[in-house]
């Protein structure tokens, strides 16, 4: 067998660390790049040689071919793996490195050239014979007269786009023109290629896609087809393997559709082809990625093929070790995408210092990320912090399995998407697969009325008398204060507890060393401990069951999550005089400062100092985690001062625009 001795990995992030954990198994040094933003990332460390690319402007460091070619022939690599996004499609990468004699892990430049430019793949998939959803391609003012031969709502993809990014819906022509400069923005920002063509939007369908394999000796397989139609923002969040949408009939059509092309193209390492499925079971090619996909772990899980060792060792001249009819389906695999945003308040980019993370741990579960604890996210990459795969031997267990898993992880400090995906798993629409692309924005509403409704419903008893348990029963040291010390000799203890901004007395009698009988609101409670860590507590209540996780601000201000709803406590006892809660709302209609709810960088102005604006105008764009968000104006007001300019970097929190009225405040 053929093998590299070292290899360069051209990313960041948990496919970093996933490329490094194959290179390992097959005895393969890895050398890891980084910029300072990157400085204590996980995939440095796991790393043999790691080398800095210098600040975090993407141009400098992770888009920089020259930089990334010199550090690979510096560290004496024989070949590059780019994992996916940056430089993975891109064929300028793949000719630096065949000038330099280094290995691309990847197909062939031809393959990139055709199938990574959506609008040359659809050409391609036209010429075929496989039938694509009806589009336009142009510049400007062209693309836009040419809009109207296509019925809206319309969908402005980016040449070179991927992973989700890129992409904007457009309902009237009156939205156009605007939507083509922002995807053609985020397309140069994220991929150095703005340019964007546009397709017939499909009502509702299904995101099916199927993953392939080719090697240098013209063998193609596929490792069958993924469900990937629960999206937001054109970005998948869950995936399913083997789609429960697909027929038996549609399988062997898609996949061998999937296979004809990548067989026509001299395909020569793993990539995805990506189709739509409408409500009639009729596809159509969408897209070819020429990559690796984030989704590639549950082909792995149910077929038991190592899709990066595959890349590795095709790239080395290896021929594939499995043939078509070695490949078979075994069980169901789902992932979640676990994503710093806040799903209750518009989905916006949530960077910032967690004061908690705890991974789940159980059998058949994988967890793949960048980050191995509590630590920073930074706004200056995708929101993305892990991916939570599992598997079981059927959907119905394996969704049921998810939901269990994702109860059981807790990052705390910043808000996550955890909440939002549990209750998708627990809808009856994704249960009965009566879904389509579309189900994030119909069904996110409902979503997030559910999640607030149940949050209400808490037994307020449960987060309460838990955490009160697990505070008297940590280790004592000398900042515990007098109620800790005593807490575990005296027999009766009185606590007052603020829950929720409302206090709560507690008497508490201890019987013995794990169980507890507890006065609560006029009633008694007995607690068993089952296990108690750092940061939870396993117990038995009035004989039901519960997990729980705790994490300290340092100001006694307490974080309690129960089943994935969080809330806020204190012991009356650490009680500072100037404790002061902080207001949940960011602004209100009659504040005059307008300030940024995320740290990012400002990219559009849409007003000027002395312009009228009504509530809910957009005033500005500020990037953050690769998304563009808009900021827009509480009320009715005039925009008397702007702070800031296009380009500037900006902290949360940091006033921006200042507003006078138009009516008394």
């Amino acid at each position: 067998m053929k093998i590299f001795k070292k290899i360069l990995i051209a990313n960041r992030g948990e496919i970093a660390v996933r490329i490094i954990k194959s290179a390992k198994k097959l005895g393969i040094s890895t050398v890891a790049i980084y910029s300072e933003v990157d400085s204590n990332s996980l995939h440095i460390s796991k790393a043999d040689e790691n080398y800095c690319l210098g600040h975090s402007n993407l141009s400098e460091t992770y888009l920089n071919i020259k930089k990334i070619i010199d550090i690979a022939k510096i560290a004496n690599c024989d070949a590059i793996h780019p994992g996916y996004g940056f430089l993975a499609e891109n064929p300028e990468f793949v000719k630096a490195c065949e000038q330099e004699k280094i290995v691309f892990i990847g197909p062939n430049s031809n393959s990139i050239k055709l199938m990574g430019n959506k609008i040359e793949a659809r050409k391609y998939a036209m010429n075929t014979k496989i039938p694509v959803v009806a589009g336009q391609v142009g510049k400007g003012d062209e693309l836009i007269k040419k809009a109207e031969n296509i019925s809206f709502p319309i969908l402005v993809k980016a040449a070179a786009g991927g992973g989700g990014k890129g992409m904007r819906i457009v309902h009237d022509k009156s939205e156009l023109k605007a939507s083509i400069e922002a995807t053609s923005r985020e397309a140069k920002a994220y991929f150095d290629d703005g340019t964007v063509f546009i397709e017939k939007y499909l009502e509702s369908p299904r995101h099916i896609e199927v993953q392939i394999i080719g090697d240098n000796f013209g063998n193609v397989i596929h490792l069958y087809e993924r469900e990937c139609s629960i999206q937001r923002r054109y970005q998948k969040i869950i995936e399913e393997a083997p789609s429960p949408t697909v027929t038996d009939d549609l399988r062997t059509k898609i996949c061998d559709a999937a296979v004809r092309i990548a067989e026509n193209i001299g395909y020569n390492n793993a990539g995805t082809v990506e189709f739509l499925v409408d409500k009639n079971m009729d596809f159509y090619f969408l897209e070819m990625n020429t990559r690796v996909q984030v989704e590639h772990p549950v082909s792995e899980m149910i077929t038991g093929v190592d899709i990066v060792s595959e890349q590795i060792l095709i790239s080395a001249g290896n021929p594939l070790r499995f043939k078509q009819d070695e490949i078979s389906i075994n069980g169901h695999a789902i992932e979640c995408r676990i994503y710093a945003e806040n799903p209750l308040n518009s989905f916006l980019p949530s960077p910032g210092e967690m004061q908690l993370y705890i991974e789940p741990n159980d059998k058949n579960i994988r967890i793949d990320t960048g980050i191995g604890s509590k630590t920073e996210i930074k706004s200056n990459f995708d929101p993305m912090i892990s991916k939570l795969i599992v598997w079981e031997e059927d959907r119905d267990i394996a969704i049921r399995k998810m939901i269990n898993t994702l109860h059981k992880y807790s990052i705390h400090g910043i808000e996550t998407n955890i909440l939002y995906l549990t209750y998708i798993l627990k809808d009856s629409l994704f249960i009965s697969n009566k879904i389509s692309t579309k189900y994030c924005d119909s069904e996110t509403q409902n979503i997030i009325n559910r999640i607030n409704e149940d949050r209400k419903k808490t037994e307020i008893e449960i987060p309460i008398l838990a955490y009160l348990l697990f505070s008297l029963n940590q280790n004592i040291d000398e900042t515990a204060n007098v109620w800790e010390k005593i807490g575990f000799w005296r027999n009766i203890i009185s606590v007052d507890i603020e829950f929720e901004k409302k206090m709560y007395n507690i008497e508490l009698k201890k019987r013995n060393d794990n169980v507890f009988e507890l006065d609560f609101n006029n009633k008694k409670h007995e607690a068993l401990i089952k296990n108690i860590n750092e940061n939870s507590i396993d117990l038995l209540l009035n004989n039901s069951s519960h997990y729980l996780t705790f994490s300290n601000d340092n100001n006694f201000n307490i974080t309690v999550e129960y089943n994935n709803h969080k809330f806020k406590l204190r012991r009356n006892d650490f009680m500072n005089d100037d404790f002061i809660y902080e207001s949940d709302s960011q602004t209100n209609e009659s504040g005059n400062n307008v300030s940024s709810p995320m740290p990012g960088k400002i990219i559009k102005i849409n007003v000027s100092e002395g312009d009228k604006v009504k509530k809910g105008d957009v005033l500005l764009i500020v990037e953050a985690m690769k998304m563009e968000n808009s900021i827009s104006s509480p009320r009715d007001a005039i925009v008397k001062k702007i702070n800031a300019k296009i380009n500037q970097n900006i902290m949360s929190g940091q006033i921006i625009i200042e507003l006078k009225g138009l009516r008394p405040i």
